[in-house]
């Protein structure tokens, strides 16, 4: 049997540098010719928000939660040092000094190397967000379809 140039990774983290962490290591892979899968779960969702103001139908507690959580790639806190937002500010500013992707054209990179990015419903169902909040080009389906990707592949990351 061949070997598999799959690769999954589980994007449950909402936070810049794990973001980052997912998103790089993605586009390498499809750069060198692997089959892509991005699972976007719980907190990871915010990652994939649109950054405006979405008018959705919601309840109490989900648009509780839609007010609380960074709306996209750009609103990311770190996970470490974040110090109320200037830890992330001063990290985009070395990555710009040094001329590394932001996480936004990272983002974009992967979808035009064919990375398949899939949002986890069940995920956006407890957490309260819409399709119509997240970006374009998405597939969304359970855990069923993200397992089954796992399944074939060689490699399988939880960020």
């Amino acid at each position: 049997m061949g070997e598999s140039n799959k690769k999954t990774i589980i994007m449950f983290s909402g936070e810049l540098d794990k973001a980052m962490a997912g998103l790089i290591i993605a586009n390498g892979a499809a750069a060198m010719g692997d089959e892509v899968t991005m699972f976007f779960t719980f907190w990871g969702l915010n990652i994939l928000r649109k950054p405006e103001k979405i008018k959705v139908k919601k309840n109490f507690l989900e648009g509780m939660f839609g007010w609380m959580m960074p709306r996209g790639a750009k609103k990311l806190g770190l996970s470490k040092m974040n110090f109320g937002g200037m830890g992330a500010v001063m990290m985009k500013k070395i990555m710009k000094d040094k001329n590394v992707n932001t996480l936004p054209e990272l983002i974009s990179s992967a979808q035009e190397l064919g990375v398949k990015m899939v949002v986890c419903t069940m995920s956006m169902d407890v957490m309260g967000i819409k399709e119509e909040e997240l970006m374009d080009g998405l597939e969304f389906a359970g855990v069923a379809t993200y397992l089954g990707d796992a399944d074939e592949a060689r490699v399988n990351l939880f960020i």
